[in-house]
């Protein structure tokens, strides 16, 4: 995520912001332009309250309509569960909230969320389990989230009970997400296909089956050579998503650390070296690796100086690297570049503890 500034006095203001603290113009996001503009003379999305969407409609498109992200939710809780102070109400903003994040780094990364050549889009159904029961997971471009994952104490209750070091509702927003775009990134591909299936094995492996032999065996031994995570085992199709989700946390949080001038140095690198970071695209993932790596050391140090569990609790071997790499480069071969602002050059890596 960017760092964005008051249009009025310069001050730094959050994604979500609607007022400056400071000057008291009234702000929202401008998807058409990418940045947080001053609301006034554009027409706010009529989610404005239900969602607590700041997000702003392009000139020219409906004034009673949804903004970019808000017409991506397909289905919702009704207007009368979502009561301001009701869990199933705040739940669902938080959700929103979380795909505003995520519709956010699809656009600056180019990739495809709307219908385009003929071929679906990505849609939500953002559902309460209060009900009835709700199975997250995605099908045919339509991802479905139980609005629980919003709940604080149940989603850590299923962090431990799976053996999940990270769970989150924009985790599980980019997981699912991540399967939608294996079906424009890779299958309508055969070299792609043929790679894919090198590095994460063949999808045609009967997906029920290997969702029973993951939860009933568990992840194999030794998982953490070959996978990001202990879920990715399942199938690689998972595989594909939690590498895919993996990556958008990577390059979101590195262009945060850019935007907002963190530099990881440490006390064995030399002066010359420690230049403030500038952003750029890259070409090989390995050179994300080498800003993401440092910028991990220092954020999990900080946690562990704070008595906190580490912030990030993961390893990448060479197997996963090139997983990411994979990734990496269906992205940048996607014909729409990468936004120069997404990613951060400059930081350099200190030798691994």
């Amino acid at each position: 995520m960017r760092a964005f500034a008051c249009p009025g006095c310069g001050q730094l203001v959050p994604f979500e912001a609607v007022t400056c603290l400071v000057c008291g113009t009234s702000l929202g996001f401008a998807p058409d332009t990418g940045e947080i503009v001053a609301s006034a003379g554009r027409v706010p999305c009529a989610n404005a309250v239900r969602a607590g969407c700041n997000w702003l409609l392009a000139p020219g498109e409906d004034p009673g309509g949804l903004c970019l992200s808000c017409r991506l939710t397909r289905t919702r809780p009704h207007d009368a569960d979502l009561t301001a102070g009701s869990l199933t109400g705040e739940a669902f903003r938080a959700a929103e909230g979380a795909k505003r994040r995520l519709v956010f780094q699809f656009l600056e990364l180019g990739l495809p969320v709307v219908p385009s050549g003929g071929k679906p889009g990505l849609a939500f159904d953002l559902l309460s389990s209060a009900e009835e029961p709700v199975v997250t997971g995605h099908a045919d471009g339509v991802v479905t989230i139980d609005l629980a994952e919003g709940d604080d104490a149940h989603r850590e209750q299923m962090r431990r009970e799976l053996g999940e070091p990270y769970r989150t509702m924009l985790g599980h927003l980019r997981h699912e997400s991540g399967h939608y775009f294996w079906t424009v990134l890779v299958e309508p591909d055969p070299q792609a296909r043929t790679s894919f299936r090198a590095l994460f094995g063949d999808e045609r492996a009967d997906y029920a089956e290997a969702l029973r032999h993951h939860y009933e065996g568990g992840p194999p031994a030794e998982w953490v050579s070959r996978y990001v995570s202990a879920y990715a085992t399942a199938h690689p199709w998972e595989d594909w998503a939690e590498a895919f989700a993996h990556y958008l946390h990577i390059r979101d949080t590195l262009q945060t650390a850019a935007s907002f001038g963190i530099l990881v140095t440490g006390p064995r690198l030399e002066p010359e070296l420690m230049a403030a970071p500038h952003l750029e695209p890259d070409d090989r993932v390995e050179d994300i690796l080498d800003d993401w790596l440092p910028l991990t050391y220092a954020l999990n140090a900080v946690n562990r100086s704070m008595g906190r569990d580490d912030l990030y609790p993961f390893v990448l071997s060479p197997a996963v690297v090139a997983k990411l790499g994979f990734v990496h480069q269906l992205i940048v071969s996607r014909g729409t570049p990468p936004n120069p602002r997404g990613s951060v050059k400059g930081s350099r890596p200190l030798p691994v503890p």
